[in-house]
């Protein structure tokens, strides 16, 4: 080893000192103010007044180094010398040094408080943990004046709603991102923001998870390839609130959780001893794309009743003062709600019975689902002065959809896909021929599907390589009859913004190629903003956008634990489904009002829900979900009827 100098250790001292802080620092520069003001002092020693002492000149050169005013009162050549250096020094050592120190000292702990690294002090608060696309729809979701949040915190009576989000990174453009939002704006005071990550204790200690009266965790945006997934980082967190619950022996807070893969379930389900309820991203958008292939025009309806948009949102209203009455008699009474079916107490779990006859009596316990505008609208009204006419819906077999030859075209891939192939091989009434076309390799995404599910053997599937952006590739393909095109949000791109412009540009294209065509195929396009909607000129298109309905869901189930088992039941092939029928397929004779049409479609054992127009109307809608009952219908020949009906099981 070379030996060091006296200079290279002073350098080595002086450093250790600077990086453990500015309190350390301004002890540095305190030790060479002193030093410099002992050598101004020594230097000007003799030439000091007499009788004037060491400490004396020492005080004379603080003075100077601190103070260059003082530089004016001095007499002699070599006094004024030293004044001058003494006073260039106090320029360099203690104006510039300390200056600098405070200021980078209340820079970086104005950056420290702006992270959000003090623990937060607050009880039966919400907590989301993660900043993915979900965030700010599941925020709005959570402040919406109606929603199912408020009431559930009102049931934990507690007077004021506080959120805490908790984000890898906190600055002024996550800040920015909530107060675009006029509704998320207004309420920025009872938003608190906190960095950190879900893996580690300490940041969910900072957030109070253990106090929370539910805990959020969205899924997250990822790569395809990524190792360390969403659905890894949930299981860890899961794990983690366990853990502190038991060494701090409090009960474990109540969790909504989204996994990217529903194949993980049953791990989440072991990982957590507490009240958890999970949605599996992959199978629920399947299910809506499953649906809205089997049922043009579905899409509309999702963005209705499974959004914070204003529409029609499914309730569940407690029974507890209409023990023994019927569905029936609880419809009559609900003039601006449907009444769709109820959930009965079964076990440790629910039984959920869609389109359940009128004649059913409520027993104590039994919860009603009823489609309404407004949670106040789904509150069955004793006192109404005109109840309903009554209607009558028995259970009746109903035959299964034609089903037949279904021939797809999915443009682009995200690891989504293969819980669609899996979910259609579940409609045994359709056999599918699936071809694909994306820029990733043919036998990786047949890989993936095979290794999904057995299931998936059942569907016919061809992969092309190529870029569906380029008209080429497509040309011939879209010369083929396929009756519906899909259109994919990638999880390849950097951001949900990316992978919506390269959707929309597909649509573009294909919507080009299409006008060269006879055949007009359904055009199902993924979104990951809602806002994109409305840059796409969609005029046979359909959209459905996944973020937004997951963050609904998620923030319907934190309210009403059995909103997961009832979606599960209407989403799913076999039993309860929302289908779209033909006027031809009911008695439409003396149907003038909504309410004849649910008297005619109840008749047959059926729910009415509403109608889908042929025509668009002047916003562009063409589903019109609980209508006034006493307002005319004015059907048209091609309109649909939405009916809740039972299928046979799959």
């Amino acid at each position: 080893m070379l030996p060091f100098s006296f200079v290279d250790r002073l350098r080595y001292v002086i450093e250790r000192q600077f990086v453990k802080g500015a309190h350390y620092q301004l002890l540095v520069v305190a030790a060479f103010i002193a030093l410099i003001s002992l050598i101004g002092g020594w230097l000007a020693w003799p030439s000091a007044p007499a009788g004037g002492s060491l400490a004396d000149s020492v005080w004379w050169a603080f003075l100077r180094l601190t103070d260059p005013g003082y530089l004016g009162d001095d007499e002699g050549t070599w006094r004024r010398i030293v004044s001058t250096g003494l006073t260039i020094s106090g320029y360099v050592v203690f104006l510039g040094a300390l200056v600098a120190i405070m200021t980078r000292w209340l820079i970086d702990m104005m950056v420290k408080l702006e992270q959000g690294l003090t623990p937060v002090t607050v009880r039966d608060h919400i907590v989301i943990l993660g900043w993915t696309n979900r965030t700010i729809p599941l925020v709005q979701e959570i402040l919406d004046a109606s929603g199912g949040i408020q009431r559930l915190l009102k049931a934990r009576e507690t007077k004021r709603l506080r959120l805490v989000i908790l984000a890898d990174e906190i600055n002024a453009d996550r800040v920015q991102e909530l107060r675009e939002i006029p509704q998320i704006r207004r309420a920025m005071s009872n938003i608190i923001l906190r960095s950190g990550t879900a893996l580690q204790p300490e940041d969910l200690d900072r957030v109070a998870c253990l106090q929370a009266a539910v805990v959020l965790i969205p899924g997250r945006n990822q790569s395809g390839n990524a190792l360390l997934t969403g659905d890894v980082e949930t299981i860890k967190a899961l794990l983690t609130l366990q853990a502190q619950a038991h060494l701090r022996n409090t009960p474990p807070p109540y969790v909504v959780a989204e996994i990217d893969d529903m194949r993980k379930l049953n791990v989440l389900q072991r990982a957590y001893s507490g009240p958890l309820e999970v949605i599996a991203s992959d199978a629920m958008v399947s299910r809506l794309f499953a649906q809205s292939l089997v049922h043009p025009g579905m899409p509309e309806l999702f963005g209705e009743v499974l959004t914070v948009h204003d529409g029609n949102e499914f309730y569940i209203r407690s029974t507890d003062n209409c023990v023994g009455q019927s569905l029936g008699e609880i419809g009559r009474h609900a003039p601006q709600a449907i009444v769709c079916g109820l959930m009965r107490p079964h076990g440790d779990s629910w039984r959920t019975w869609l389109n359940a006859p009128t004649d059913e009596l409520i027993r104590k316990g039994d919860k009603v689902v009823m489609l309404a505008r407004d949670y106040a609208h789904a509150e069955p009204q004793s006192t109404a002065e005109q109840p309903l006419r009554p209607l009558q819906r028995s259970v009746r077999p109903t035959k299964a959809p034609a089903g037949g030859l279904r021939r797809l075209l999915i443009l682009g891939w995200n690891r989504r896909v293969p819980a669609l192939i899996h979910e259609l091989a579940g409609y045994a009434d359709y056999r599918f021929e699936v071809h694909m076309v994306a820029v990733v390799d043919s036998a990786q995404r047949a890989a993936q599907i095979t290794e999904y599910s057995d299931l998936t053997a059942r569907v016919s599937c061809e992969h092309t390589q190529a870029d569906y952006m380029v008209e080429g590739a497509l040309r011939d393909l879209l010369a083929q009859r396929f009756h519906s095109v899909l259109l994919l949000s990638s999880d390849r791109m950097d951001s949900g913004e990316e992978a919506d412009a390269r959707a929309m540009v597909g649509y573009l294209v294909v919507d080009e190629l299409l006008r060269e065509q006879t055949h007009k195929p359904q055009i199902l396009l993924e979104l990951s903003d809602p806002a994109n909607e409305a840059l796409v000129v969609r005029k046979r298109g359909e959209s459905i956008v996944s973020p937004m309905i997951l963050s609904h869901l998620m923030a319907q189930i934190a309210q009403r634990r059995e909103l997961g088992l009832m979606f599960e039941e209407l989403f799913t092939t076999g039993g309860a489904e929302i289908v779209f029928r033909q006027t031809s397929d009911y008695s439409m004779q003396s149907v003038t009002t909504f309410a004849d049409l649910e008297a005619v479609i109840a008749l047959q054992g059926d729910t009415a829900l509403g109608l889908y127009r042929n025509t668009p109307d002047e916003e562009g809608r063409r589903l019109h979900l609980n209508p006034p009952r006493d307002q005319p219908l004015k059907l048209q020949e091609a309109d649909q009827l939405v009916v809740l009906t039972t299928l046979p099981a799959a």
